[in-house]
């Protein structure tokens, strides 16, 4: 919150309503930049054993997830009132996709998952830069690398594709993912060709 408030760069947090208090609500209290959107429930794995890691799959009973995110859009909003945003962010990026249909009645508005959006029913906001690499050093990725991968969604932004989304872990970041983020952050800052 800090780095971002130091530019003009507005930051989406996903929150866990669970896990959250009224802590957080002081904290962004002093960052008027930052908007909090719905990050499942309890953050909690339900997947079997050998699959991928999922809150909101068909491992439990549809009304039980359903109920999970009711609860985490009144909780979420209840706290954080104006500054929170009607999207889900689902757990690991993964959500069944029969429950899909279901957000907007619930009061979503929007789903931001990591990677190409695919058809829904509501706005699709996705990442698709994640500056982590998760299958290696669980550290940051290498900057050009990254650096790259910005260019390469720029141009299919600029072929009628998606704007660019940049994806931070901010509780496990390393210095390099700080120290990325800020150039990025830096060398954005200073065109008008670029706006957040």
């Amino acid at each position: 919150l800090d780095l971002t408030g130091q530019f003009p760069i507005p930051v989406t947090l996903a929150v866990i309503p669970a896990l959250t208090d009224g802590k957080l609500v002081a904290r962004l209290d002093e960052a008027p930049h930052a908007t909090v959107a719905i990050h499942g429930w309890a953050h909690r794995n339900h997947a079997s054993e050998g699959q991928k890691k999922q809150e909101l799959g068909p491992q439990r009973p549809r009304e039980a997830v359903l109920d999970d995110l009711a609860r985490g859009l009144s909780r979420i909003t209840g706290l954080h009132g104006a500054r929170a945003v009607p999207m889900l962010v689902p757990p690991w990026n993964r959500i069944d996709a029969g429950l899909v249909s279901e957000l907007g009645s619930m009061g979503f508005a929007a789903l931001s998952v990591y990677g190409p959006p695919k058809p829904a029913s509501l706005a699709v906001v996705n990442s698709n830069v994640d500056i982590m690499d998760w299958h290696g050093t669980r550290g940051c990725r290498d900057h050009g690398i990254l650096v790259q991968a910005i260019i390469a969604q720029l141009r299919q932004a600029f072929d009628g594709g998606e704007p660019v989304g940049v994806l931070a872990h901010h509780l496990v970041h390393d210095e390099s993912a700080w120290l990325f983020l800020e150039r990025l952050f830096t060398v954005t800052a200073q065109t008008e060709a670029c706006a957040w």
